[in-house]
């Protein structure tokens, strides 16, 4: 597509209001569930102090938090506003995920969707080395690619209505893969909504990466962690999807 009028990622920062409209936080409900059983099965009981790399608008943690103690990073503003205000419990920093260093360290980090924005083997090794420098000994790691190359569907389309506390919003997405030899995808998205009594139409572009499964469970080991895939079987459209979770090891 590479449509150069199109500006990247405005979900998150001009039209990060919306964003409790776009992807309420009840919709992760189910996602949590899995999030939850990885981090208890391998730290047991207890409120243990967890890390969210890239913790967008809180969504997925808010499910979370009467349970653990989170801090959580995230690279715009506009998004931890909306974290502030869902998850008043929570330690909040403005960083990034890929070099970001808080000179802490936690039981667990988490990277939910927001592992999906990183477009090189590279920026995925900064992330584990990120990741990695917040973890005490046996810490464990929980990511969540939106797709791996084996399970992408192809071309995708989506198209629904958002309705919350009285407002509405129509958004469509179109993802494709315009370059197979690469590791990106690119989306873009239409928002339809009323503002000031008018209608607007706005348009986003969105590039995420796109890589085979065993990059990414190689990559993990690479940075020092044991890794299982785990079935996460929380996509209406039931295309396959797995929680990768790592333990850091000793040395």
């Amino acid at each position: 597509m590479n449509d150069k009028s199109l500006k990247r990622n405005r979900m998150y920062y001009e039209f990060a209001h919306l964003w409790p409209l776009i992807s309420p936080p009840e919709e992760y409900t189910e996602e949590a569930k899995h999030w939850k059983k990885a981090l208890r099965d391998k730290l047991g009981p207890g409120r243990h102090e967890i890390l969210e790399l890239g913790i967008g608008g809180g969504h997925n943690l808010s499910h979370l938090t009467s349970e653990f103690k989170a801090t959580g990073i995230d690279i715009s503003s506009q998004m931890l506003a909306n974290s502030m205000k869902l998850n008043p419990s929570v330690e909040h920093h403005l960083g990034d995920m890929r070099n970001v260093r808080l000179g802490r360290r936690f039981k667990a980090a988490l990277i939910h969707d927001a592992i999906s924005y990183l477009v090189s083997e590279a920026e995925i090794a900064a992330t584990f080395d990120t990741a990695r420098a917040h973890l005490e000994p046996g810490g464990v790691l929980v990511i969540s690619p939106d797709w791996f190359r084996e399970t992408f569907p192809g071309t995708y389309i989506s198209s629904e209505i958002k309705r919350r506390d009285g407002n509405e919003l129509g958004l469509t997405e179109y993802w494709h893969d315009a370059d197979p030899d690469d590791t990106t995808l690119e989306g873009v998205f239409v928002y339809i909504f009323e503002e000031e009594g008018r209608l607007r139409v706005e348009h986003d572009l969105h590039v995420t990466g796109l890589f085979p499964l065993q990059t990414w469970l190689d990559l993990m080991r690479d940075a020092g962690f044991e890794v299982e895939k785990r079935p996460y079987p929380v996509h209406t459209e039931n295309w396959e999807s797995y929680l990768l979770v790592g333990v850091l090891g000793n040395g």
